[in-house]
């Protein structure tokens, strides 16, 4: 993540290193000030000289350290929003096993409140960090070069003290991940509440959720009480230590002004190097306990990073010429199980051809695998054997987003972003004009109920298009369908929101949308099957009927029992 930023790095460890020179340099003209100033032989004018010199060095500290924290500070920025990036983009890559197993609230954790603690830790604890290592560094430099013995006991010390703190180092990192963890789960808890709230108050469950929240905060809250005690045990003891270490030498100091043979000005400047130690080493126990919290959440966000979908793009994908009169489709022999249910297959054994033109109608009991047939055509997910063909082409040789960008899909459940009503509808062609898009919604016989909003296609919508009926979502989600003008076109029940007369005018429209394209239907009507070309009737996962309305009827079997019960 750094390596793009080489230059402002190189800016920032100049500013660096002039920041610590320039303060390393003010205990050198201190000590010339104290002999030199205020000595006997001293005059108004050299002592005005020597202040002035002093001054100097306090602006040049002032320059230095300012551009520091900026080039520090952007590259934190930076960085973190990069990762935050590129988990997200990583994560809108992955199937929907990765979702079936991961909360969408533990997601969000991790991009906000991990990636906050990450800026937090590279944009200033770790500016402080390596501005403390380098000038701890040359405070001992400068300590060792003026009185090399004694500083070489205080480093005896100081090395003795590094292994308690790494031991303790550990533990803190551990808990911070503990922490963290323990955060992302009551996110999960609001991220699944909050968007299932009608439910939620119709069961009057508002207590006991608010329950089961607090004790996932009480749960994150003692965590990071230990994480906290951890941190707290690490920052005294590297104080305590270096300081105990520190002013022994600080005492040995004053000794030798008394034997005479060390001058008050080199006193003085071992004093404020003394000083500069400790606290250096203060803020290092504290930014190493930042670093080590940073680390745990650092790891939580590389697992999102390194997480690899079971369904990619082929290295070399295969290019398939776009059809005029609607795609082919050919299913031989796939068979599909979930991960989680390894034992029941949801696709058995299913075999079916599918002309440029047709459509056809996938009708079944409930969990017959019907909307899983849709999931393998989109390749959300990967059949175990068998092979799909689309236009001749195995769809596993094909990159997704050539696929998915060949296919329209209107879900029985209308997804509706928060933005405006032209936005919406956009989402199935980003580049289509204004034009477009109102022939797409005077297509889904949208434009009349649009008209009546009031910012009319500027309107917006609120949060899961609240502010629309489930008729008016169905059907902008059928105009985004349309703006899309795939050659195949799959449809989810996509009339089952509407009311008898709302129905009526989409189904005009989805007839007008079908023509010219081959079309799967989901269905559950018997208006919408009697319109199909052939129809498939799926029970356990298996093919076991097709033929038109008529033939199945004739043929007394599964479908004609459905149709009995379900359709009529």
């Amino acid at each position: 993540m750094i390596r793009p930023y080489r230059v402002q790095v190189v800016l920032a460890g100049l500013f660096l290193l002039l920041a610590a020179g320039t303060t390393l340099a003010f205990p050198w003209f201190m000590r010339s000030l104290i002999d030199q100033g205020l000595g006997a032989v001293s005059t108004p004018h050299v002592l005005a000289e020597k202040f002035l010199e002093l001054f100097f060095v306090a602006a040049a500290l002032a320059m230095f350290s300012a551009a520091r924290f900026y080039t520090v500070s952007w590259l934190g920025e930076k960085i973190t929003a990069d990762v935050k990036n590129a988990v997200y983009a990583h994560v809108l890559e992955q199937s929907p096993t990765f979702f079936e197993t991961t909360q969408s609230g533990e997601v969000l954790s991790r991009l906000t409140s991990d990636t906050t603690l990450v800026q937090t830790v590279v944009g200033s604890s770790l500016s402080m960090g390596l501005r403390n290592v380098v000038m701890g560094v040359g405070a001992i430099t400068m300590l060792i070069w003026t009185n090399p013995l004694l500083m070489l006991q205080v480093l005896a010390v100081l090395v003795v003290v590094v292994f308690p703190s790494v031991y303790l180092g550990r533990r803190v990192r551990r808990l911070s991940r503990a922490s963290q963890d323990r955060v992302a789960d009551s996110s999960a808890i609001a991220s699944e509440v909050l968007n299932a709230i009608s439910v939620v108050q119709s069961y009057t469950a508002e207590k006991r959720e608010a329950d089961r929240f607090s004790g996932a905060t009480a749960q994150a809250l003692a965590t990071a009480l230990r994480r906290t005690l951890a941190r707290s045990v690490l920052v005294a003891f590297i104080i305590l230590t270096t300081s105990a270490a520190l002013l022994w030498g600080l005492y040995v100091g004053t000794l030798s002004v008394h034997a005479g043979t060390t001058s008050a000005g080199e006193l003085g400047q071992t004093v404020v190097y003394v000083i500069l130690l400790a606290s250096a080493f203060a803020v290092l126990g504290e930014v190493y306990g930042d670093v080590l919290r940073a680390a745990g959440a650092t790891e939580r966000l590389m697992e999102l990073l390194h997480t690899h979908s079971d369904v990619r793009s082929p290295d070399h994908a295969v290019q398939v010429a776009w059809p005029q009169n609607g795609s082919t489709l050919d299913l031989r022999g796939v068979n599909f199980h979930y991960p989680s249910r390894p034992g029941q297959m949801a696709v058995d054994d299913l075999s079916g051809e599918v002309k440029a033109g047709q459509t056809v109608a996938i009708v079944g009991p409930s969990g017959a695998g019907k909307t899983t047939v849709f999931s393998l055509l989109m390749r959300f997910h990967a059949a175990q054997s068998g092979r799909i063909l689309l236009d001749g082409v195995p769809i596993a040789q094909m990159d997704l987003t050539a696929l998915r960008s060949r296919i329209g899909v209107v879900p029985q459940e209308a997804v509706v972003f928060s933005g405006t009503v032209m936005e919406n509808i956009r989402y199935g062609k980003p580049e289509a004009t204004d034009e477009q898009v109102h022939a797409a919604a005077q297509a889904a016989f949208a434009q009349e109920f649009i008209a009546q909003l009031p910012q009319g296609y500027d309107t917006y919508l609120g949060d899961r298009g609240v502010r629309l009926s489930g008729g008016q979502r169905q059907r902008i989600a059928i105009a985004r369908a349309i703006l899309k003008n795939p050659p195949l076109l799959l449809l989810d029940e996509a009339t089952s929101a509407l009311d008898a007369n709302s129905e009526r005018m989409v189904q005009a429209a989805l007839d007008t949308a079908m023509q010219g394209r081959t079309t799967l239907v989901i269905a559950h009507r018997l208006a919408t099957v009697q319109r199909a070309d052939c129809i498939w009737v799926l029970d356990k996962g298996r093919l076991v009927e097709q033929g038109t309305h008529a033939q199945l009827m004739a043929r007394a079997g599964l479908y004609a029992s459905l149709a009995a019960l379900q359709f009529a």
